[in-house]
């Protein structure tokens, strides 16, 4: 028989030696992974209580000092002399009696409840600084029918302005309303005297403005997860601390302590076993020279690796022949100059575009990234057939200078800007045509957060043109992920309807075909999807929601099934347009007074911003809710901008665009803006019809696009602007010319997507509007006597 237990081969002492060492080391480099991890959970807990407690003790502060500022408010408006002066109507004495005496009060202001006298600077030119802040306070008084809080703008310096209706005559009428302003500091004071701990973050809020910061600014986007409401005001503390990962396996800082000795020990007591098995045997251990030490070894190792793994990014394949970059004298292609608009990059597949000129732009953005330090950018593309190449030609060039790429394929433009969120990549291209016809593309480029525009565009021409790319010594890595049903769920975790409505969705075989749907669903809309097979020619209509030939189809839809509405998008879904049940398309400037009205409710006194296209109705609405309006140029990425110069939390254009900064991330989404859409008309109590109806209108016309003489929209604008006359009317140059008269106005501006001029009229009535069409019809022919105008 076979003795099995001598057949089987016994290890060799070296052999043990060896194996107990390699785990000794392993237990020894787990025990430091535990300390280490231990350490720096206790460091994050203690400071996360540290920065907790600055917190409560700031707002502790501001509602003591709130407390005591509206007691003291509510007893100067009840004090007998004042209230006789207002009976009086002398409201500039009740004006001082109100601050007299009061430390610190800088302004005592009582008006009357009309607010007239608050409303009068707006009506034209520029307003005072602070003049809205202190409007949206008065309203919010005679709304709340109490006194009430805010921080507003004067000159330079943010102030506390409190607000509260003041009573008269023996039945307590409303005589008028009454606001002071004191220093800031009545509620920073405890934010300012806060030791905040390094690494550590806090700031005094209202709506998404931070007033007040203190620490670590960089941690401002997470802050409100900390956050804690001041009582009595809709001012809060927000607080952030960095964001610290759990302990291995879940543990907390105690867990890690005891593991990480548990390992030592064990470590220990492998480190001896060979010593006391070479004692046990009578042997000596040979080879305990010093050795190399695991960095050592890894230094070796590093140094021993071929060149190129070792430039590798981590996650990348091997550099390809097609990977690597140029050589730096190589011919550069020829580049149109004209692709390069005023928003985004645009031109004709086959004519001034190809995968050759996209794989340019690529060198040119990752250059661009390169410079800033930014790694990775998420790419996707529409629906046009031009697509696929396009977008292989922009990830060879993104690689060839060492960018890592998410592509995320066939996907909307808001898709693709909400991968530069949702993916922590902070860049994105969407390789689209938009609205343009079939034969169209382009690409919609954002870089380090801010989406390009003007002369940062151009600037991408003038590197490729000049060959002023870099080129690194490896390809970036490529990786391809799916994240539609991370949108879908983000929609519908922000965005629930409270009661079901029909829709009828058409996008126009565009790019929303697919997933339009699934948001408006998961949102809880019944939704009728009309056209939403994407394809590239459009067979059916042009996807353009603000051309109203284009939505006849939808409006067929929406009576056949007696939907309460109809949405369409744009070929790239960044656009949205509406009709109701009666057949009447809802221009978006109307919708936009239905989102500002919205938004106003929880931010008052906040920015919208609106485009030159837009009704002068719009301005007139937005004040009377309380909010600050501005007009201003025409182009997503220009409308992008002006919100983050001013800090915005709304903004729209007559094409369709909305901008959404509050509850979500400030980029132009239709898909997004159907969805808050929804969630208004659903909580009204009538039919959407009603609401949308009852919005204010006047006289006017959708957008009319004649071709450009020469095909030079910009050359004859900036003609029109020399030479035309218009007696007794306000011109506005923002974009193009604006000519309002107290009764309309009308427009004539140059596209920066085709070779058109835009042109919109807009009225009291239709005498006012034919009349303003005259006139401008008489300026345009006198400049141009062959040009075509539909009016």
């Amino acid at each position: 028989m076979v003795d099995l237990n001598n057949a089987r081969p016994r290890l060799r002492p070296e052999q043990v030696r060896l194996l107990l060492g390699a785990l000794a080391a392993l237990c020894l480099l787990l025990a430091g992974w535990f300390a280490w991890s231990a350490w720096e959970l206790h460091r994050a807990e203690t400071r996360r209580a540290d920065v907790q407690a600055a917190r409560d003790a700031a707002v502790d502060a501001a509602r003591t000092a709130l407390v005591a500022d509206k007691r003291r408010l509510a007893e100067r408006v009840a004090q007998p002399a004042l209230r006789v002066a207002v009976e009086r109507g002398d409201l500039e004495a009740a004006g001082r009696l109100l601050v007299q005496d009061w430390p610190g009060a800088t302004q005592g202001i009582v008006m009357a409840p009309d607010l007239a006298p608050a409303y009068a600077p707006l009506a034209g030119g520029q307003p005072p600084r602070g003049a809205y802040g202190r409007l949206s306070v008065l309203e919010a008084a005679l709304v709340e029918d109490g006194p009430v809080s805010a921080i507003v703008h004067e000159g330079s310096a943010p102030k506390l302005a409190l607000a509260a209706p003041v009573r008269i005559g023996a039945g307590d009428l409303l005589g008028g309303v009454a606001l002071v302003e004191l220093p800031l500091q009545r509620m920073s004071g405890g934010l300012d005297a806060a030791t905040v701990p390094d690494g550590g973050y806090l700031a005094l809020r209202q709506g998404t403005a931070s007033v007040v910061e203190v620490g670590d600014a960089t941690l401002s986007n997470g802050a409100e997860a900390l956050a804690r409401k001041i009582d009595g005001s809709d001012l809060r503390v927000a607080a952030a601390v960095p964001d610290t990962a759990g302990g291995p396996l879940g543990l907390g800082a105690l867990g890690s302590a005891i593991a990480a000795l548990v390992l030592l020990t064990l470590a220990a007591a492998l480190g001896l076993g060979p010593r006391m098995l070479a004692r046990r045997r009578g042997e000596s251990i040979e080879g305990d020279g010093p050795g190399h030490t695991l960095a050592e070894a890894l230094q070796l190792a590093a140094a021993q690796a071929p060149a190129a793994t070792r430039n590798m990014p981590a996650g990348a394949p091997p550099a390809t022949p097609e990977d690597r970059a140029a050589e730096p004298d190589a011919t550069v292609s020829n580049v149109d100059r004209g692709i390069f608009r005023a928003y985004d990059i645009r031109g004709i597949v086959g004519q001034n575009l190809d995968a050759d000129v996209a794989e340019r732009i690529g060198e040119a953005i990752g250059t661009v990234m390169h410079e800033r330090g930014l790694r990775e950018i998420v790419v996707g593309r529409d629906g046009r057939l031009s697509g696929p190449a396009l977008i292989e030609g922009l990830i060879r060039g993104l690689r060839t200078t060492g960018r890592d790429v998410i592509d995320i394929g066939l996907a909307p433009t808001p898709l693709v800007y909400f991968g530069a969120y949702q993916l922590n990549a902070g860049s994105c291209v969407s390789v689209t045509g938009s609205h343009n016809p079939p034969d169209y593309n382009g690409f919609k480029i954002v870089i380090g957060g801010e989406t390009l525009s003007g002369d940062a565009i151009v600037e991408l021409f003038h590197r490729i043109a000049g060959d002023r790319v870099h080129r690194a010594n490896a390809a970036g890595a490529l990786r391809h992920q799916d994240i539609g049903e991370d949108y879908v769920q983000r929609i519908a975790a922000d965005v629930q309807i409270e009661r079901p409505l029909r829709v009828v969705v058409d996008a126009g075989n565009g790019v929303a075909g697919d997933i339009a749907p699934r948001v408006l669903q998961a949102v809880g809309a019944d939704v009728i999807p009309l056209y939403c097979e994407i394809d590239g020619t459009f067979p059916n209509h042009h996807p353009d929601p603000s051309e109203p030939h284009n939505l006849t189809d939808l409006i067929a839809a929406v009576r056949r099934e007696g939907a309460d509405l109809g949405v369409a998008f744009d070929g790239d879904a960044d656009r949205l347009g509406v009709v109701t049940r009666d057949g009447n398309m809802i221009y978006p400037d109307r919708l936009l007074m239905l989102f500002a009205a919205d938004v106003l409710e929880r931010n008052p006194g906040a920015l919208v911003i609106f485009d030159v296209k837009c009704t002068g109705r719009l301005p007139g609405h937005i004040l009377r809710h309380g909010g600050s309006p501005l007009m201003w140029k025409t182009g997503h990425s220009l409308i992008k901008a002006k919100m983050r110069e001013t800090d915005a939390e709304l903004a729209g254009e007559m094409s369709g665009h909305f901008f959404f900064k509050e509850r979500w991330y400030g980029f132009d989404d239709g898909i997004y803006a159907a969805a808050r859409l929804l969630e208004i008309l659903a909580a009204q109590p009538g039919t959407p019809s009603d609401t949308l109806d009852a919005l204010p209108n006047g006289i006017s016309t959708p957008e009319i696009k004649v071709d450009a003489p020469a095909g030079n929209p910009h050359a004859f604008v900036e003609r029109f602007r020399g030479e035309a006359v218009f007696e007794g009317a306000r011109l506005s140059t923002i974009d193009g010319l604006r000519v309002d008269w107290p009764d309309g106005w009308g427009l004539v501006r140059a596209s920066n997507t085709t070779p058109v001029l835009v042109m919109r009229f807009d009225a009291d009535s239709e005498a006012a509007l034919a009349r303003i069409q005259g006139v401008f019809r008489e300026q345009l022919l006198k400049l141009q006597p062959d040009l075509v105008l539909p009016f």
